[in-house]
Order: structure tokens, then C-alpha cells, then sequence
């Protein structure tokens, strides 16, 4: 019985594995070009299913995240739990599409520094 428990549970965990990354393939999700490099944004609802959360905007509540890959950094920013359109930030990095093809992309250091971002085609 253990024994068939665990095999189930092993095709569970390998079906639900992604395959194996190529390192001339590229990442999925919206592409863009932002301060002057390739920045990919792959957004994610997570694992949330709680139903009834007053502050749902775009399909996401908070929980889902979105992944930022940009100049060799990868970048998992939760959603925030601001009203309106869905942002993201962990408090040192910000994202936000309020405008699909001018997406909002900034850091906190000493200042905030903005990075200008234009969607690709």
C-alpha cells in the first residue's frame, strides 16, 4: 500500500515538472525592453484559491506573483495589496502595468531609480 502511495505521489511531482530548460530557448511571458535591455515578465496567480477577497483586480488577488528577468537577475515579486491595477514589489523593486506597453519598473536604493520599459511586439 506504501509502496503504491509513493508511485502515485512520484507521477504527481514528475507530471507537474516543467521540462528541461534549453539554453537557447527563451522564457515564456511578455517581453520587453527596459533601460535599454531585455526584460521578461512572467506573472503568476500562485497558489491562492481563497474566494470572496475584496481586493481582486485583473484575475489576481494578493498571493499571486510575477517573475522579472532582467540584466542575469531574476526577480519574484509578490503582488501588492493595492487597489487598482495589479503591482508587484518586495519593497525594493516595483512593477506595475497600469499601461501595458509602458510598464512602471523601479528600484529603491538611496533614491528611486526608474527604468524606462517598452513592450516588444
Amino acid at each position: 500500500m506504501l509502496r503504491l502511495l509513493l508511485s502515485l505521489v512520484m507521477v504527481v511531482v514528475l507530471v507537474g515538472l516543467p521540462g528541461p530548460a534549453s539554453a537557447d530557448r527563451q522564457p515564456s511571458g511578455e517581453q520587453f525592453v527596459c533601460d535599454g535591455d531585455p526584460l521578461v515578465a512572467l506573472a503568476n496567480n500562485g497558489a491562492v484559491d481563497a474566494t470572496g477577497i475584496p481586493n481582486q483586480s485583473a484575475g489576481t488577488v494578493p498571493g499571486a506573483f510575477i517573475v522579472l528577468q532582467w540584466r542575469g537577475v531574476t526577480l519574484q515579486l509578490p503582488r501588492t495589496n493595492n487597489a487598482g491595477v495589479p503591482s508587484y514589489s518586495d519593497g525594493r523593486w516595483w512593477w506595475s502595468a497600469e499601461d501595458l506597453n509602458h510598464p512602471t519598473f523601479q528600484q529603491r536604493r538611496s533614491d528611486v531609480e526608474h527604468y524606462v520599459c517598452e513592450r516588444l511586439p
